[in-house]
């Protein structure tokens, strides 16, 4: 085994069990809060979900790469290939989905009473379900003839123009179908990226209008401290910036690897490495800036002592 195979190996072990840990540590305090009889945040529903999707995301993207970075790149039929690199796509795209509908929602949910959106406030919450199930349909039709141009490294057909992942290749058709096919995948993600875009600015506006009224109230006052909203706010602008800047690099990784048929070592790995970085570092952003899952662990310590801590964290 090469030196550089058996380090991107490595790499891609380490990526994948931080990712998987972060996750389901996450879920795990998520569902304590919930069992807790804890007041949840609508946006929670929404956060559990993100996180078990990035969990798919990151074992079907991160443990096939990690196998096939350890010399054993035969170990998938067709059927399996075809399944691995659909629930790869599918989660993927799911994955941007749900931070484009969190993002959404949160606008939506900070809009002031007398906004034309103030009606939504009331509706949003009730079609939450509705709007998890449609994403995930809409993504499994979307994707349903890419496995059709993946074959296995079983296969023995002398196929001279495909492209190798590792553990599976895609079957390179003429550049111009190609790249009408990588632009029709791409659209829905593009639509997402400035749906979140919009609706991160008018958080902003929405945070900066309402920082100004508080101001004037308090003007002689000490700044109150930011309400649970607010907090909420800022946080999921940080996971949407995460996002869209991690999202920037995969995509232009991606479209550098489509555009080429036989891409380099490094392309290829790089494009891996990156379409897992998000799933695994969502979760601590979010561990890191919610008060409640970051002090979960010491309120659940002193619950006997002082019942009534859980509340008022």
């Amino acid at each position: 085994m090469a030196t550089r195979d058996l380090t991107i190996g490595i790499i891609y072990v380490s990526q994948t069990i931080v990712g998987i840990l972060g996750n389901f540590s996450l879920l795990y305090r998520y569902i304590f809060l919930y069992f807790t009889e804890r007041k949840l945040r609508s946006t929670d529903l929404i956060l559990k979900h993100l996180t078990v999707v990035n969990s798919l995301v990151i074992l079907s993207k991160g443990i096939p790469q990690t196998i096939a970075a350890f010399g054993f790149k035969d170990f998938l039929n067709d059927f399996g290939c075809k399944l691995v690199f659909y629930v790869y796509r599918v989660t993927r795209g799911v994955s941007i989905g749900s931070t484009c509908h969190l993002s959404i929602f949160q606008t939506i949910t900070i809009c002031p009473r007398n906004s034309r959106w103030a009606e939504l406030k009331v509706k949003a919450p009730k079609y939450i379900v509705f709007t998890i199930f449609l994403c995930w349909i809409l993504h499994m039709l979307l994707n349903i003839t890419f496995p059709m141009f993946l074959t296995s490294n079983w296969s023995k057909n002398n196929i001279t123009n495909k492209k190798d992942y590792g553990y599976c290749s895609s079957v390179y058709h003429d550049k111009t179908a190609n790249s009408l096919y990588t632009l029709l995948l791409a659209f829905p993600d593009v639509v997402c990226v400035g749906l979140m875009f919009w609706a991160s600015s008018s958080m902003v506006f929405i945070l900066h209008r309402h920082k100004q009224r508080v101001q004037n109230i308090h003007r002689n006052n000490v700044s109150p401290k930011s309400s649970p909203e607010t907090r909420a706010t800022q946080t999921i602008l940080v996971l949407v910036s995460t996002f869209v800047s991690i999202y920037t690099i995969s995509s232009i990784l991606n479209i550098c690897q489509s555009v080429f048929t036989h891409p380099s070592w490094l392309l290829v790995n790089m494009a891996v490495l990156t379409a897992a970085c998000f799933p695994t570092v969502s979760p601590f952003v979010l561990m890191s800036r919610d008060s409640r899952v970051s002090r979960l662990c010491f309120a659940w310590m002193r619950k006997k002592k002082s019942p009534d801590l859980i509340r008022n964290t």
